[in-house]
């Protein structure tokens, strides 16, 4: 059973933010880059979050479609950020076992960032990128592969991409606010 009575009071909880404060002036539709590609729209999830549809939500594409470019949230007149909702949505729909029905790439893609900058403090292409095309690839045509490779290869020997990652000075820090914010299954403690 859950600690909160609805839907809605979780989001809140775990966002921060304040929904009630939503009347619906889809200034954050009109700027969404990506709201065409997305099966609800970024006022949508609000009004859904606000009448417990949290299944059909988790389910569906639209928290994996958000890049995180945060126009919801600048040109809401109530200071509402979608993307921080967002966020709390996509660590919900983990949890809840429903990230991987459509997104299943955008997902694993998600849990590997997260690790990586969990893990180091930032993002660390290499330990990033390994782990991930390891999850996804089902099929590797031999010259994406060769591309890849040569692609890597190059970006070693120019030295623009570390092949021995660094922790950044503060991860303590970082990790603090992985543990009490995100909790995504199957990550590093």
């Amino acid at each position: 059973m859950s600690e909160y009575k609805t839907f809605s009071e979780e989001v809140e909880a775990r966002s921060g933010q304040k929904l009630k404060l939503c009347y619906q002036c889809l200034k954050c539709f009109v700027g969404c880059p990506m709201s065409d590609y997305m099966d609800y729209k970024p006022n949508a999830i609000i009004r859904m979050i606000q009448y417990g549809e949290k299944k059909k939500l988790l389910s569906s594409n639209v928290i994996w479609m958000c890049v995180s470019c945060m126009t919801c949230g600048v040109r809401c007149p109530n200071d509402i950020d979608i993307s921080v909702i967002i966020d709390a949505l996509k660590e919900m729909s983990i949890e809840e076992g429903l990230a991987y029905k459509k997104e299943k790439k955008i997902v694993v893609f998600h849990e590997e960032f997260v690790r990586s900058v969990k893990m180091w403090g930032r993002l660390h292409e290499m330990t990033f990128y390994i782990p991930f095309m390891a999850r996804t690839i089902i099929k590797v045509k031999a010259r994406d592969l060769v591309s890849t490779m040569r692609s890597a290869v190059l970006l070693l020997s120019r030295f623009k991409l570390p092949f021995i990652p660094k922790r950044i000075k503060g991860i303590e820090e970082i990790q603090k606010l992985y543990e009490k914010g995100y909790r995504t299954k199957g990550e590093l403690k």
